[in-house]
């Protein structure tokens, strides 16, 4: 009688194993596109706690921004890209939203592409 073994070939591992490999690798090239992305919220939600109350006008809004990202060394998003940061008075207030796109290369000439939007009120 034969006896049957059990457990995968050496292509059952690859085949098990590659797929996962690919998606560790990617979560590897996204974690500094993600590290950046959640440095931009942060620097939008302090300075709508910091400017809470104060009456605060464009300039002041887009100074207060410009130094936090600057402290932060944010380079995905600068105060001068209008087409990337929207100040817009709506009320008696402001919402100041940080939208977005960020690449990450992946593999030869594949990249990621993620899709960034944050909106924040300033009263």
């Amino acid at each position: 009688m034969r006896r049957h073994e059990r457990g995968l070939t050496f292509l059952g591992w690859v085949i098990v194993l590659v797929p996962i490999a690919l998606v560790l690798y990617a979560g590897i090239r996204l974690t500094p596109v993600y590290l950046e992305y959640m440095k931009i919220a942060r620097t939008l939600d302090q300075v709508a706690s910091e400017l809470k109350g104060d009456q605060p006008d464009v300039s002041m809004i887009r100074t207060a921004i410009e130094k936090r990202l600057d402290i932060e060394d944010v380079s995905a998003l600068t105060v001068r890209d209008a087409d990337k940061l929207k100040i817009t008075k709506q009320g008696t207030g402001y919402t100041v939203e940080a939208v977005y796109q960020a690449t990450a290369p992946f593999i030869s000439n594949v990249s990621l592409l993620v899709n960034f939007d944050k909106t924040v009120q300033i009263e």
